[in-house]
């Protein structure tokens, strides 16, 4: 498998294949029985309701640009849904499309060459986003009904790579990210409990046209100072960059220029 990220990204194919199914069946369970008109804290605005039928509805048009391997972009994100009259019973039907989601992953050649909004332009790109969609929107859902929560730090930190790899490309539908700019100073996120001894770390520049993901560097190579830097568990840098913490919370460590940070995440939220 292809990598797009550093090194030991993505994962291996059926890890997300497995993750997908555990992660929803984790999703409808937190939902199920719960007041559907009960808001999430981390999605404003939106209700459990909303947001069942949000990860419903996306995962089933993951599924169908899989079955037809489009090979440009999309027209219209319209699917039969077969949804639920009544929101109660929105859990239930996440849960009943496991096993469609499951065959149709089951059935995908993950090196297939397809569209995506992303920068792997393959098969693989929409099993990998279709997991984290799920997982992160999972977590929210049990802050939502007040459960504890938690994410594999192997998951979380491959959750992290994807959402910096492929941040360049989500202008598509977040307009803010085409105007994070800056005079070349580098962003780093550092964790503390994955990749080794020392963990993995992700740099971002800032430049004048634009910003980009830097290329890991060589084993005798000693990058430059960061601007600013964020040092946690994967688990919450994940949450961190999809805004749901904040890098003001005791769990992270921050060094440098805060402006720097706030800047990034003014023009990363969607």
């Amino acid at each position: 498998m292809a990598t797009t990220g550093g090194a030991g990204h993505p994962l291996p194919y059926d890890t997300y294949r497995e993750a997908i199914e555990r992660e929803t069946r984790r999703f409808a369970e937190t939902v199920s029985g719960a007041d559907p008109t009960s808001a999430v804290p981390d999605c404003p605005d939106w209700t459990l309701a909303d947001l069942t039928r949000h990860v419903g509805s996306l995962q089933r048009w993951f599924s169908a640009l899989l079955t037809r391997r489009v090979q440009e972009p999309p027209r219209s994100r319209e699917v039969e849904l077969g949804l639920p009259e009544h929101a109660r019973d929105y859990a239930g039907w996440v849960m009943a499309q496991v096993p469609e989601v499951a065959a149709v992953l089951g059935d995908t050649d993950p090196d297939a060459e397809m569209w995506a909004w992303g920068e792997d332009q393959h098969a693989r790109f929409w099993a990998r986003r279709m997991l984290f969609e799920t997982l992160v929107h999972r977590v929210d859902a049990e802050r939502a009904v007040g459960r504890e929560t938690d994410v594999d730090p192997a998951l979380a930190a491959d959750g992290v790579d994807e959402f910096l790899v492929n941040l360049p490309y989500a202008g598509l539908f977040a307009p803010g990210v085409t105007k994070l700019r800056g005079d070349g100073e580098t962003v780093a996120f550092r964790c503390t409990d994955s990749g080794g001894p020392s963990g993995e770390e992700w740099r971002v520049r800032l430049d004048p046209d634009g910003f980009r993901l830097l290329p890991r560097p060589g084993a005798d190579a000693t990058p430059g100072p960061d601007a600013v830097a964020v040092r946690g568990q994967a688990a919450d840098l994940l949450l961190l960059l999809y805004g749901r913490r904040s890098y003001q919370e005791p769990v992270f460590d921050v060094s440098g220029e805060t402006a720097v940070l706030d800047r990034w995440f003014a023009h990363t939220a969607f």
